[in-house]
């Protein structure tokens, strides 16, 4: 997938860098009956309460339905398209596996239309095929990756994003997740072969803000330029060193922004995680 690169005739063009949606199947609408409204909080909870900043506006969009869960799959089914979703970063493969019967999954790298797809014990270990990760040879990269059997995929699922089965330890497997983290899981747990699609979109450079607005992100405002009464880390007169904001980085509610681990120290399935991704540093 190659990126749009434009001449800097304005300063805005001079950094920008987009898709060229070159993989993308042309004339390709989405499926209605996979389509479904979504509502916009603009970062506003239940209560109408603010609880992400920087959030509103931007473009209407619409869910697809995507179908994480695919052990039902035992028969093959053709990719007839290969679409754009507004709301994640990777593409979608739509399937059609008989009369009225299609679906949305993860576009993985190297899919194309006319290519067959199924799901499995004993499938082949081809890009976009599913099946357990007992079955899958190791060092084989995989995406879309089941927490516990029959869930569905929770795991590894934006852009580029891979995964690799290192090894297999009776009923657990090991996994190495894009993160660096190694994990084991069931064996029985479903993963869909192959790296997920649009591998260049960590090189996008939207260029200019008014792009930023469109997809629904609001200017952010930085802590220590606000008012003591609205942040932490604000007031001073300019750039203070005492009450100004230059103390340990927070959060709008006083959690330290750098450096507290957030997760729960007993957390039941931390007995699974074998190799932190917070490598320790040797001395």
């Amino acid at each position: 997938m190659a990126l749009k690169v434009f001449r800097p005739l304005t300063p805005s063009l001079r950094f920008t860098m987009l898709h060229d949606f070159s993989e993308l199947t042309r004339d390709s609408q989405p499926e209605k009956s996979l389509l479904q409204k979504k509502n916009r909080t603009g970062g506003r909870n239940a209560h109408g309460r603010t609880t992400c900043r920087s959030r509103g506006g931007g473009h209407k969009k619409k869910l697809r339905i995507i179908e994480w869960n695919r052990r039902a799959r035992t028969t093959a089914g053709k990719v007839i398209g290969i679409q754009y979703d507004p709301n994640r970063t990777s593409r979608l493969a739509l399937v059609e596996y008989g009369p009225k019967d299609r679906a949305y999954m993860l576009a993985p790298e190297g899919l194309l239309v006319g290519m067959t797809v199924i799901a499995g014990m004993k499938v082949a270990a081809e890009v976009g095929n599913a099946l357990p990760l007992r079955f899958i040879p190791q060092g084989l990269p995989l995406h879309n990756i089941e927490l516990v059997p029959g869930r569905g995929g929770q795991m590894v699922r934006s852009a580029g994003a891979s995964a690799i089965c290192t090894a297999i330890d009776k009923d657990y497997a090991l996994v190495r997740l894009p993160s660096g983290e190694l994990r084991r899981l069931h064996a029985d747990c479903y993963a869909t072969v192959g790296q997920v699609g649009n591998v260049s979109h960590e090189k996008v450079s939207l260029g200019k803000a008014g792009r930023s607005r469109w997809m629904g992100r609001r200017p952010h405002t930085r802590g220590m330029v606000m008012n003591p009464v609205d942040h932490p880390m604000g007031g001073g007169q300019g750039k203070s060193k005492g009450g100004g904001g230059r103390q340990h980085p927070v959060s709008p509610w006083g959690q330290l922004a750098k450096g507290l681990k957030t997760r729960h120290r007993h957390k039941p399935s931390s007995r699974f995680i074998v190799e932190d991704r917070r490598k320790k540093r040797s001395s």
